[in-house]
């Protein structure tokens, strides 16, 4: 009897806890689906939150957010203490070294020339480089330039030692100026036209490689945009799926595609999120029109900063220079003229 008593409990008690969790499952589905519906009602809201629409809402996040990053940048300097008080010693030690007249005054100008000529570079460079693909093109317009009217001049003169001052502002052949220090009138010889066949093609990049280099640097700054804005994106705490859609779009749509452009751009990001730091100084050593792709691909995949910047750095600082000037100085060599018909 106790048994048969039991026997009709135990699907009494099972169905109860069957229907416990089925109400649990219930509870959690309608939770999730209220969140999917929360998330998209804040998606939408987001994408109104522009200038044009809102921009009362847009301004005041916008300096909300600006503080919090300002805070966040004095505290990381607060920390850091030590090194932001030697720095900025230097730069006074470095003021007060500009300002005082002395026999080192030579030398300050000449640093200053310096700086300042590496800065001009430096910011063509960055030019050619940022905004996505529209940037200027500084190397057909300045750099390409420079570098041909040196190489003319060195199979010119026969030399690279171009005296400075006038060089780089003016280029004048040694011959000359050596000529009206004896107070004569010596003009650049056959003679010096003649040497010019011993000025290579490495003395000529070497004279060059200041200006080169500093503007590689620079397209290598130039390319930390899209890596910082899609990192950002990354780390903003929303949800993937949402972060990512301009990014899979652009994936998606090189997969389906069967052009050139298509196939380069899916080369490089599966090359870069496969290969790394070599994958990264590959496409960053070749004139690569698509490096942008490169850059959103290694933010979004939280690359380094150090690696990223630094493969790109020594890809376009050093590799690519070398490629990039030998164009402009082997076209107007005299082997390469006398081969023209």
């Amino acid at each position: 009897m106790a048994d048969n008593q039991a026997d009709c409990e135990h699907p009494q008690r099972r169905a109860g806890i069957k229907e416990h969790c089925n109400g649990k499952s219930a509870a959690k589905e309608a939770d999730a689906a209220s969140l999917a519906e929360l998330k998209q009602r804040d998606k939408q809201e987001r994408l109104t939150l522009v200038l044009w629409k809102r921009p009362a809402l847009t301004l005041h996040y916008f300096l909300l957010e600006m503080f919090i990053v300002l805070n966040g940048w004095i505290r990381r300097l607060w920390q850091q203490r030590g090194t932001v008080f030697a720095f900025l010693l230097l730069i006074f030690l470095l003021f007060i070294a500009y300002y005082i007249e002395g026999a080192h005054q030579k030398y300050v100008r000449l640093l200053e020339k310096k700086c300042l000529w590496c800065a001009y570079w430096l910011g063509l460079g960055i030019l050619s480089s940022v905004g996505l693909g529209t940037g200027l093109h500084t190397f057909l317009l300045y750099l390409g330039p420079h570098i041909a009217s040196v190489t003319m001049a060195a199979y010119e003169c026969g030399s690279v030692d171009f005296p400075e001052p006038p060089y780089p502002d003016q280029i004048i052949c040694p011959q000359l100026v050596m000529g009206k220090s004896s107070g004569g009138t010596e003009e650049p010889s056959s003679a010096g036209g003649a040497a010019g066949d011993v000025v290579s093609l490495w003395t000529i990049i070497s004279k060059v490689r200041l200006e080169a280099c500093m503007w590689g640097a620079g397209t290598a700054i130039g390319e930390l945009p899209p890596y910082f804005m899609a990192r950002a994106a990354r780390l903003s705490g929303t949800e993937p799926e949402e972060d990512c859609e301009v990014f899979e779009e652009i994936l998606d749509q090189a997969e389906v595609g069967q052009d050139f452009t298509s196939r380069a751009k899916l080369a490089v990001q599966k090359m870069v999120q496969k290969v790394g730091f070599f994958g990264i100084l590959a496409c960053a050593s070749i004139p690569n029109p698509l490096f942008d792709l490169a850059g959103i691909t290694c933010g979004h995949f939280l690359v380094p900063f150090w690696c990223f910047f630094g493969a790109t750095l020594i890809g376009k600082a050093v590799i690519k220079m070398h490629i990039q000037c030998c164009s402009p100085v082997w076209c107007p060599s005299t082997d390469t003229v006398q081969g023209i018909p």
